[in-house]
């Protein structure tokens, strides 16, 4: 996936003026893309414009114009877009209650250790390979970014295109085991993220 430039991006001014139009549309991609997996967690897989809206929202609200800021912006965010032959997301991990956080995330230890999520396309598993530095062998973090190596090619889009194959999100830890079918609408939108390779 292409990665984001300083050009693809308005500056703050004409950012404002588009802002709410535009937020309407990223929340409506958004739920396209977004998954639950059981009780607590959920994914949201990123594209090009979810990414770009994360960029643009972040110089808004820090303020950032110098060129070189911007830039730095794009840096870290374009880490969040698939690589070809892979989707990505970020994993949300949510608990209500602020005092249930901390022991419900320390039950989720191991979670990182790429065996246990996958996304599972027509029986093949791509285990989630997590994006380094989120976390430490003895803590999760809520927020985790991971990428799926589902593989490239006509095959792999033509599977999530095919209402007939099974595909979903899984789970499979000591402390927490769900199971999500994915909805049509987000394997097409997946295929296409594949297709931009």
């Amino acid at each position: 996936m292409k990665k984001i430039q300083i050009p693809d991006l308005k500056n703050l001014h004409e950012y404002e003026l588009i802002r709410d139009d535009w937020r309407r549309e990223l929340i409506a991609v958004k739920a396209r893309r977004r998954v639950l997996v059981g009780p607590t967690m959920s994914l949201v897989f990123e594209n090009r414009l979810t990414v770009l809206n994360q960029i643009q929202e972040m110089c808004r609200a820090e303020r950032i114009v110098k060129p070189e800021a911007v830039q730095a912006e794009c840096d870290v965010y374009n880490d969040l877009l698939p690589g070809p032959g892979e989707v990505a997301a970020t994993l949300f991990i949510e608990i209500p209650k602020i005092e249930d956080v901390q022991p419900a995330l320390d039950r989720l230890i191991g979670l990182d250790d790429g065996k246990s999520l996958w996304l599972e396309i027509g029986g093949n598993r791509a285990y989630a390979a997590f994006v380094e530095g989120q976390g430490r062998a003895d803590r999760i973090a809520a927020v985790q970014y991971v990428r799926f190596p589902v593989g490239s090619g006509e095959g792999v889009r033509d599977a999530l295109r095919n209402p007939s194959v099974p595909v979903a999100i899984v789970v499979d830890h000591a402390n927490y085991e769900a199971r999500a079918e994915i909805p049509a609408q987000t394997r097409g939108e997946l295929a296409d993220d594949l297709a931009t390779d």
